[in-house]
C-alpha cells in the first residue's frame, strides 16, 4: 500500500508532529521546513534522511507530499492554508486557523471547492481522558439539564508574548491563540451552538512592556439551549498553565484540577464531592495527527473535523470583535 507522504512547517510545536505521524503504519514524514537554519540543522542531526527546507512554498507546492502539518507563526497560517488547498494537500493545522474574518471565509470557500481534502487543527483538549469522561457523563444525563460552565485558559507564561514571536508579529490575539482551546472544548462536551458573545479585555500584567495587544481576555457565550458560559483567555496570571474548567447542571456540577477533578452531586456541606481521578491533562501535542491520517485514509470523520474548525473559530472571531469593541455580537451577523 502506498503511503502517505508528509511534511511539517515550523519546527517549534511541530516537532512533536512528525511523532504523530510516524505513528501511522501508512504514513512517512518526507520533509521538514523552518526559516531557522540553526533549527533546521539539528532537526537533520534528529531526523536524519529527511528534505530540509527553509521555505514553506517548496512543502506546499511539491506533489509528491500529501499532508502538511502547519504549525508556523500565527501570522502565516492563513497564506500556508490558501497555498496548501490551491496545490491539493490535506492539513493539519495548529490553532489559530487564521486571525481575520475574511481570512476564514476564503478558507472555508476553498474547501468548499476542494472536497476531496481534509483540513484539522490541533485543538488537542479533545483528547484529555478527564475532559472525554465528563463529555461521556454529559451525554449520558449525568449532570442533568446543564445551565452554566466556565473556561479559563491560564496561560501562566507571561514571558512568551512579552519576550516572544507573539509581541514581535503585527497583530496577536490571545483569544485565537490560547481561549480558543477552551471555546472548543465547551462546544465540543456541549455539542451546544453559540448565539452570542459579549466581552471586554485589558492590558495590565504586561503593561511595562513592549507587548501591544490584550493579554487578558473576558467574554461570555449564550448558547441555543440558554446554557450560559465564561470564558477567559488569562496570559498574565501568576500561576502554572492551567485549563479550568466547571460544569453546572440541574443534577451535577463538576469542576477540574491539577492533581483531580471533583464531581459534586449533592447540595450538602458535609458531603464530599468524588474524586475524577482520571488523567489530565494526559496528551502529547502529536496525539491528534494519527487521527487525523486515519480519517484521511478511511474517508471517515475526524476527532476534530474542518467543520468543528470552522464552528469553533466563528465563536473566537465573534468573541474577538466582542472584545475590541465592548460590544455583544450576534453569530451570523456581519
Amino acid at each position: 500500500m502506498k503511503k502517505l507522504r508528509a511534511a511539517v512547517v515550523g519546527l517549534g510545536v511541530g516537532e512533536q508532529h512528525i511523532q504523530g505521524y510516524r505513528r501511522h503504519p501508512a504514513c512517512e514524514v518526507v520533509a521538514l521546513c523552518d526559516m531557522s537554519v540553526q533549527k533546521l540543522e539539528q532537526m537533520g542531526e534528529k531526523y536524519p534522511g529527511l528534505r530540509l527546507v527553509d521555505r514553506a512554498d517548496l512543502i506546499l507546492e511539491d506533489p509528491d507530499i500529501d499532508v502538511v502539518s502547519i504549525a508556523s507563526y500565527d501570522n502565516y497560517h492563513f497564506e500556508q492554508i490558501e497555498k496548501g488547498l490551491l496545490h491539493g494537500k490535506h492539513l493539519f493545522v495548529e490553532k489559530p486557523l487564521c486571525l481575520l474574518p475574511w481570512q476564514l471565509e476564503r478558507i472555508q470557500a476553498l474547501v468548499r471547492d476542494n472536497p476531496g481534502l481534509r483540513l484539522s487543527s490541533n485543538l488537542i483538549l479533545r483528547c484529555s481522558p478527564r475532559f472525554e469522561r465528563i463529555r461521556q457523563m454529559i451525554a449520558g444525563g449525568h449532570f442533568g439539564r446543564l445551565f452554566y460552565t466556565e473556561g479559563d485558559y491560564e496561560y501562566g507564561r507571561l514571558e512568551k508574548i512579552t519576550q516572544g514571536w507573539r509581541g514581535q508579529i503585527d497583530a496577536y490575539s490571545i483569544i485565537l491563540g490560547g481561549a480558543v482551546h477552551m471555546v472548543d472544548l465547551l462546544l465540543w462536551l456541549t455539542g451546544d451552538t453559540v448565539t452570542e458573545v459579549s466581552g471586554y479585555g485589558n492590558r495590565i500584567a504586561s503593561k511595562d512592556t513592549t507587548f501591544r495587544f490584550n493579554d487578558f481576555a473576558l467574554f461570555l457565550l449564550k448558547f441555543k439551549s440558554g446554557l450560559l458560559a465564561k470564558v477567559s483567555a488569562n496570559f498574565g496570571c501568576v500561576k502554572p498553565h492551567f485549563h479550568n474548567l466547571k460544569v453546572f447542571g440541574t443534577r451535577a456540577t463538576f469542576e477540574n484540577g491539577p492533581a483531580h477533578g471533583y464531581l459534586y452531586t449533592d447540595r450538602s456541606p458535609a458531603t464530599s464531592p468524588q474524586l475524577i481521578q482520571t488523567p489530565y491533562p494526559g496528551v502529547h501535542k502529536g496525539d491528534l495527527v494519527f487521527n487525523f491520517v486515519q480519517s484521511i485514509l478511511e474517508e471517515a470523520p475526524a476527532i476534530v473535523s474542518t467543520q468543528d474548525v470552522f464552528n469553533t473559530m466563528s465563536v473566537c472571531m465573534a468573541a474577538e470583535r466582542a472584545v475590541s469593541d465592548s460590544t455583544t455580537v450576534v453569530l451570523g451577523e456581519s
